[in-house]
């Protein structure tokens, strides 16, 4: 089965039916057919923190978290001091590049697990040579 890497972006734009990225991500994710989606702890703890700001939209939030961490489907790598670590080695040998350590922490796991794509709108990664599979 083809794997593919969802940022926070995917996640934000599935979530909030406002989101100026909601039909975008949905076609994307559409266009893949069956697919494993990767993702990471620090990925949901920036969407957590994203969608924050009232009581239902954090209760939204946190559904949807605990729905991805049962999802058959979805491959979520933990957050661990070694990965942060290797991020924030990332981080400062990109200094000249405005990628968050999440960012930085997510392509290492990209690389580690051989993947090209991400559901994400966010140029950081093309950056980087993947591909963003989100766009509008």
């Amino acid at each position: 089965m083809k794997s593919v890497f969802a940022d926070s972006h995917y996640w934000i734009a599935i979530v909030k039916p406002d989101d100026q990225w909601a039909e975008a991500a949905k076609w994307a994710k559409k266009s893949l057919g069956e697919v494993l989606i990767v993702t990471t702890d620090e990925v949901l703890t920036e969407f957590l923190a994203a969608l924050s700001s009232g009581e239902h939209m954090r209760r939204q939030a946190a559904k949807m978290v605990r729905l991805i961490l049962e999802n058959p489907n979805v491959k979520v790598i933990p957050q661990t001091r070694e990965s942060f670590l290797k991020g924030l080695t990332f981080y400062e040998t990109r200094s000249d590049k405005e990628y968050s350590l999440t960012d930085c922490i997510s392509m290492n796991v990209m690389r580690t697990e051989s993947l090209v794509e991400a559901l994400t709108n966010d140029h950081h990664f093309e950056q980087e040579g993947y591909t963003v599979l989100i766009k509008k």
